[in-house]
């Protein structure tokens, strides 16, 4: 895909990394399926994210598996989840690397490379089996601007901790501030997509999300 853009297309790509294991089945994984189709709607309606957003979904469970590869949002389509499994941590942050290693264009003598990835993780419980190295090999990569995610009371913070410094806390998985993390995520995508045509790679400042939604950043 990556082949067929000009020379001087630079990108700002997005990456979701979505829990889906058997502990998000019912209203959370449909709050989660309705705040995409929430986040598609506000992308897809905000023109400067139409030129430069292209995002992809990643979701674990007992496997990881990229749902949607790397794709500019006017032409994004909703993924089909569905909530089964364990919560294959390690999988899913491999995965992440690997797409991201092979998605992103970098810059080259001939090619603008594309901006730097904003990346959002989110888990509501703790692995199962290694994901250790996993983790510290994410948090190494630098990937861009990487936000952990941990939602409800089973979720561990200390494992997003592990890949970045950037942590949010959810006191639920109820569709409202489920619903309220993806409003905050397309602002997030909005800003940034604003922000690095504007001011190209200087720092991005992400809005605050809304503590009146039960959503506080971890320190």
């Amino acid at each position: 895909m990556s082949e067929e853009l000009s020379a001087g297309t630079r990108r700002l790509p997005v990456y979701l990394v979505l829990d889906v294991s058997g502990s998000m089945a019912g209203e959370p994984i449909e709050a989660l399926r309705m705040g995409i189709r929430g986040l598609l709607s506000d992308l897809q309606s905000d023109p400067q994210a139409m030129e430069t957003v292209w995002m992809s979904v990643i979701t674990f469970e007992s496997n990881a598996q990229q749902v949607i590869p790397l794709t500019e949002i006017g032409s994004f389509v909703e993924p089909n989840l569905s909530a089964t499994g364990g919560t294959n941590f390690g999988d899913g942050l491999e995965l992440l690397l690997s797409c991201v290693q092979s998605e992103v264009r970098k810059t080259t003598a001939t090619q603008k490379g594309d901006w730097k990835p904003l990346v959002f993780i989110m888990t509501d419980g703790c692995p199962t089996g290694e994901w250790e190295a996993a983790a510290d090999k994410v948090k190494a990569a630098r990937l861009g601007n990487v936000i952990g995610c941990a939602a409800g009371p089973g979720a561990d913070e200390s494992v997003l901790k592990r890949v970045t410094e950037t942590v949010l806390r959810l006191e639920n998985t109820s569709a409202g501030t489920l619903g309220a993390f993806l409003n905050w995520v397309s602002a997030s995508i909005s800003a940034t997509s604003t922000s690095v045509s504007a001011q190209g790679d200087a720092p991005v400042n992400i809005p605050p999300p809304p503590a009146d939604q039960g959503i506080v950043i971890i320190p």
